[in-house]
């Protein structure tokens, strides 16, 4: 099921700005983690509380076709709220990565799969590694297919 609805903007400033940027060029500005090379895609989800459309950039950790959304937060004892959001509506979620968004269908992995995928995604932005021993947490990994 698509993403639609009432759209309510990030209350940070820097992500507000990266994803209007983003889409306003159909990926072709504000496509990379700010001062880096690494590219960024738009994730957005349902608002688990407020039911309102909800965008993020996550990095692109892209693989066969698959992503992997990392729900570091920079290794803080917390959640992101996007988490949430993706564990309350799995089915309610889009990827834009390029020109347009496209809908997909998200799961949380665990064990050997979730080794797997961390792995990739370290590869992809080594400060996962460094997050992850900031925290006691375990962080969480989705994998996003396109529906």
């Amino acid at each position: 099921m698509p993403v639609n609805g009432e759209y309510e903007a990030s209350p940070s400033e820097w992500v507000r700005d990266q994803v209007t940027a983003y889409e306003e060029s159909h990926g072709t500005r504000a496509n990379t983690l700010r001062d880096t090379a690494l590219p960024i895609i738009i994730v957005t989800t349902r608002g688990n509380r407020s039911g309102k459309v909800r965008k993020t950039p996550v990095m692109r950790v892209l693989y066969d076709g698959a992503y992997a959304l990392v729900a570091s937060k920079g290794g803080a004892p917390t959640h992101p709220v996007w988490y949430y959001n993706l564990v309350e509506n799995p089915d309610e979620v889009a990827i834009q990565d390029g020109p347009e968004p496209f809908d997909v269908v998200v799961r949380q992995v665990s064990g050997d799969e979730r080794a797997i995928w961390w792995q990739r995604a370290v590869a992809a932005y080594p400060p996962y590694g460094d997050y992850q021993q900031k925290t006691e947490r375990e962080i969480p990994v989705f994998i996003a297919t396109p529906k």
